[in-house]
């Protein structure tokens, strides 16, 4: 009896793990899809950006809504309502992008290759290797604030430079965070899909919105 229940511990965590990784990976996919739909409908109608303030409280009260509602269908229903808010922030910003270079168009689908790369790169690797990343998870919530607190300095005294350090710290924050994440759920150390697909979430929107800005001072041709 014994080595059966050592043999089955391992199998059903395994099992769970695969059961959670499908879950999250197409919820994912279906909230990045319904992201691009309504970036595209804030494109098409030419919307303004609603502006930083109501783009966080937006963000932050959708986010306290889905993790509050996280064990429900009710969760389901806030993913999707965060994840196309920040549909609706990102196709003003696409359109800024393709009015001011001449190479916009260029310029989005590389930020969209790169974070793609990325996602796809780390995420494998997590998955192969199973490695615990766990260590790393207060290190980057202190990056991510410190990187928070910068990148609203940089907007409210307009420093060009510090943005752009704030972008590169963001690729490298949001990586991490990718590992951490996708590590998480495969080691048990996140049970809750929805949690896990926000969280994948933002980094990637993180990701491909600094990829943008990096390629865009870099790269782009007025």
């Amino acid at each position: 009896m014994k080595s059966n229940t050592a043999v089955s511990r391992p199998e059903a965590s395994i099992l769970a793990s695969n059961k959670m990784l499908k879950n999250t990976y197409l919820l994912l996919s279906m909230t990045l899809l319904f992201s691009a739909i309504t970036a595209g409908a804030a494109m098409y109608l030419n919307l303004p950006h609603p502006g930083m303030i109501i783009t966080l409280v937006g963000y932050f009260g959708l986010l306290f809504l889905t993790t509050k509602f996280r064990n429900s269908a009710l969760g389901l229903l806030f993913v999707f309502a965060l994840t196309g808010f920040m549909g609706l922030t990102i196709g003003p910003v696409l359109n800024m992008y393709i009015k001011a270079f001449s190479n916009g168009h260029e310029l989005i689908m590389m930020a969209l290759g790169g974070t793609g790369v990325i996602f796809l790169g780390l995420s494998g690797y997590a998955l192969t290797t199973r490695k615990d990343f766990s260590f790393m998870g207060g290190f980057l919530m202190v990056g991510i604030l410190v990187a928070f607190l910068a990148g609203i300095g940089a907007i409210l005294f307009s420093i060009p430079a510090l943005s752009l350090a704030v972008s590169a710290m963001f690729i490298l924050l949001m990586s991490g965070m990718i590992l951490l994440q996708t590590s998480a759920m495969v080691n048990g150390g996140e049970t809750n899909y929805i949690l896990a697909t926000v969280s994948l979430y933002v980094s990637l929107y993180n990701l491909f919105l600094s990829l943008l800005q990096i390629l865009g001072v870099f790269g782009g041709d007025d």
